[in-house]
């Protein structure tokens, strides 16, 4: 059951360092990784966390000072929502829902608390923008904490694209039960397995992000890119081969250590430590369940388990509901026994494409942020997913608004083989009549920007 969508990755506490210091052993991180990450159980809620760039109302390509976001986010503060918000290392915002009993539960709630969150940066001269990655400024650290210092320090030995990652990039995660305990289409180990390589496809429906500095990447997820120069260890997924469980423990026993926390002063970053040699040498110190449960939340792999299934890999969407899209279709086709059923086939003959390498760091994920649905097989495994999703959506509860909605990006996107990065793309290379220059910026209204919530 999904528990909680509130993103601890958000924390500089240094929760843990104060209490008693019990060290743990490698036995016992890995009863508590599998007690902690897969709670299995009938799929009975879903939640979203939706992330945006904050932009200048009047043009986007404009500089927005610190002085101001602190400013805009204060007076946030005292807005009562149902969603957590916070702020991201860049300044991005994101609002996490609670878990939701069904689809048009979470999509009421969220619209609700972004109709009010818009109103007070309208009032600040400021508005969320849905793109995967910002498209003119380079990345900067509006959130100074030992927590992004510390993250800052360790993923800049690999090169800049931390930074990106930390700083320019925003995201429509998708939060899923575990599953059931047996199996089955919704048994946690075929969502696991489905999860990786539908993933792959949804990178490819919803890529939103080809523009760096002002230019195109060559890559129609740009924040895609960003993730796959990130290490495995941090940002790749385990082997997809055995229990989830087993590997998911695994996998966090080896990955390497962010930081060694302490109570005063700047956090110990060391370099190629992996929790199971922290555990082992016992240096600095002996780390504890605290340290364990902080390691865990210093992973981002595109699925990451945190009791549910939370989906990492969709690009921000355009206009003010275009994540709605993403969304009912990842209900549809991981909620729905038979929807799931018919997506499990339809992308099962990409494993063999994926190879041995995880996710992200493997040729079907590279293929599918480069080339989006111009893929051919992609392509064929969206276009049977999405009439899936379609046929599922009333039977979840959609509305016929968001049927309709996840209708009409199948027609203009999917069918076509384009994503909304090409429309994206297309604006660049057309004459702009607008003053502001705004058909450019991937903010302007589009199909999704319309009310599809009720």
């Amino acid at each position: 059951m999904v528990e909680s969508q509130e993103d601890p990755d958000m924390s500089d506490s240094a929760s843990g360092c104060t209490e008693p210091r019990t060290a743990v052993t490698e036995a016992e991180v890995e009863a508590l990784v599998s007690g902690i990450c897969f709670k299995t159980g009938p799929p009975r809620t879903l939640g979203v966390e939706v992330e945006w760039l904050v932009h200048e109302l009047r043009d986007p390509r404009l500089p927005v000072t610190p002085e101001r976001l602190e400013a805009a986010y204060a007076a946030l503060r005292t807005v009562p929502l149902r969603s957590a918000l916070t702020v991201e290392p860049g300044g991005q915002l994101e609002l996490s829902s609670p878990p939701a009993a069904s689809l048009m539960e979470c999509i009421g709630t969220v619209s609700a608390d972004l109709d009010a969150v818009r109103a007070v940066l309208a009032g600040d001269g400021l508005r969320l923008t849905g793109l995967g990655h910002d498209p003119w400024r380079l990345p900067r650290r509006f959130l100074r904490e030992r927590r992004y210092d510390a993250l800052e320090t360790c993923l800049a030995r690999g090169g800049p694209a931390g930074r990106h990652m930390m700083c320019a990039s925003a995201s429509v995660q998708v939060c899923l039960d575990a599953g059931h305990e047996e199996p089955g289409p919704l048994g946690h180990g075929r969502r696991w397995w489905l999860a990786h390589q539908l993933g792959a496809v949804l990178v490819a429906a919803f890529a939103n992000s080809p523009l760096a500095s002002g230019r195109p990447t060559g890559w129609l997820s740009t924040r895609q890119l960003m993730w796959t120069r990130i290490g495995p260890g941090r940002a790749g997924a385990p082997p997809l081969n055995g229990d989830p469980r087993a590997a998911w423990a695994r996998h966090a026993l080896d990955a390497p250590v962010m930081c060694v926390r302490r109570d005063d002063g700047p956090w110990d970053v060391p370099e190629g430590l992996s929790f199971r040699e922290w555990i082992r040498t016992r240096l600095p110190r002996p780390p504890t369940k605290a340290d364990l449960d902080y390691h865990l939340t210093t992973l981002f792999p595109p699925v990451r388990p945190r009791g549910h299934l939370e989906l990492r890999m969709i690009d921000a969407q355009p206009g003010d509901d275009g994540w709605i899209v993403p969304a009912a279709v990842t209900a549809a086709l991981f909620d729905d026994p038979e929807a799931a059923e018919t997506a499990y086939r339809a992308v099962k003959p990409l494993a063999e494409r994926a190879g041995p390498r995880p996710a992200p760091h493997n040729p079907l994920w590279t293929g599918a942020a480069r080339t989006g649905l111009a893929d051919p097989e992609l392509h064929e495994a969206a276009v049977t997913c999405f009439a899936a999703a379609l046929e599922a959506l009333p039977r979840l509860g959609a509305t016929d608004e968001v049927v309709a909605a996840v209708a009409e990006f199948r027609e203009r996107h999917v069918l076509k083989g384009r994503c909304p990065a090409d429309d994206l793309l297309d604006r660049l290379r057309a004459p702009d009549p607008s003053p502001s220059g705004s058909r450019a910026t991937g903010g302007s209204p589009t199909a999704h920007g319309k009310d599809i919530r009720t």
